[in-house]
């Protein structure tokens, strides 16, 4: 097995927590962002998309200060998965899920390199 190399961070676990809230952080941002020009897409079929967009911004926004937590992580890429299986309401919902999934797959990489 090869040894890990230390991360020359001062605290490295609260730097990859940190980065795990940052980035359900701006996930709630850009949801919350989207219900306006989500309300004009879909027009009158919009109710269910934007209910789905305003449940997932706020678990988002709950997890971001869980972070701590083990298992946040694993909600954290439940709420990527949900995101993404929105694109069944609407279209909008999987291109900003497949934004921040890619986003969340970085930061899991970040965490395993960091931490093992």
């Amino acid at each position: 097995m090869t040894e890990q190399k230390p991360s020359g961070l001062k605290n490295p676990v609260a730097a990859v927590r940190g980065l795990g809230a940052a980035t359900l952080g701006f996930e709630v941002i850009v949801l919350l962002l989207m219900i306006a020009p989500l309300k004009m897409l879909a027009g009158a079929d919009s109710g269910t998309p934007i209910i789905a967009v305003l449940v997932l911004a706020v678990v988002a926004a709950l997890l971001t200060g869980m972070m701590k937590r083990d298992w946040a992580w694993h909600a954290g890429s439940g709420v990527q998965v949900l995101l993404l299986a929105g694109g069944f309401l609407h279209w909008t919902l999987a291109a900003v899920g497949v934004i921040f999934g890619l986003a969340w797959v970085y930061a899991l990489h970040v965490r395993r390199s960091i931490l093992g």
